[in-house]
């Protein structure tokens, strides 16, 4: 006995009812009629994954952020000061996407200096939009005097700027990354 339970013009959900050997069995069947819709199922099942990567900490001093992110001593870690209303931040960040992708031998830490109250309206929807894959904290500390120079003792604080931890070693570098190929050899030369 064939049941049809949910039909449409491009989906169909059928359930098929039958005996064999004194048992009873259910088939279920779910058809797509159209190959435009398997199309959208899968573009949406695959944008649907990426928008929902990032979920950044939010971190009130400095302190908390290096005791929560940047606390194994058998990580390298490029740790990039930024924000999304500094252009020459922004246009980087696809090279320290990519050294996240393609250099093992480092974790990448974005962290975003960013508004708090911008979090939602303005940081999460970038972050959606350019697809950040990369680690991305907010830090909130407004009280640059008591952190920048835990960074470097010579940051004037101005962004982009690039932290390279290696263990007890620490390489600072305020400046921006013309192109991938710059900061994927200065991160390798700092690092072996």
């Amino acid at each position: 006995m064939l049941h049809s339970f949910f039909s449409n013009d491009n989906f169909l959900l059928t359930k098929m009812t039958y005996s064999f050997l004194g048992c009873k069995f259910v088939k279920v069947k779910f058809k797509i009629r159209t190959m435009k819709h398997v199309f959208a199922l899968v573009f949406f099942a695959f944008f649907s994954v990426q928008v929902s990567a990032q979920n950044p900490a939010v971190f009130d001093t400095y302190d908390a952020l290096e005791k929560a992110v940047l606390n194994d001593k058998n990580t390298v870690y490029v740790v990039n000061f930024w924000a999304t209303w500094c252009a020459p931040c922004v246009k980087e960040l696809p090279y320290f996407e990519r050294l996240n992708n393609e250099n093992k031998k480092v974790k990448v830490v974005l962290v975003s200096l960013d508004f708090k109250d911008q979090f939602q309206t303005k940081l999460i929807p970038f972050l959606k939009r350019k697809s950040i894959q990369s680690q991305v904290v907010l830090l909130t500390d407004k009280n640059y005097n008591n952190w920048l120079s835990k960074v470097d003792q010579n940051w004037s604080g101005s962004i982009p700027a690039t932290l390279i931890i290696n263990g007890e070693k620490r390489v600072f570098a305020e400046r921006d990354f013309a192109t991938f190929e710059e900061l994927n050899n200065y991160v390798n030369s700092n690092t072996n």
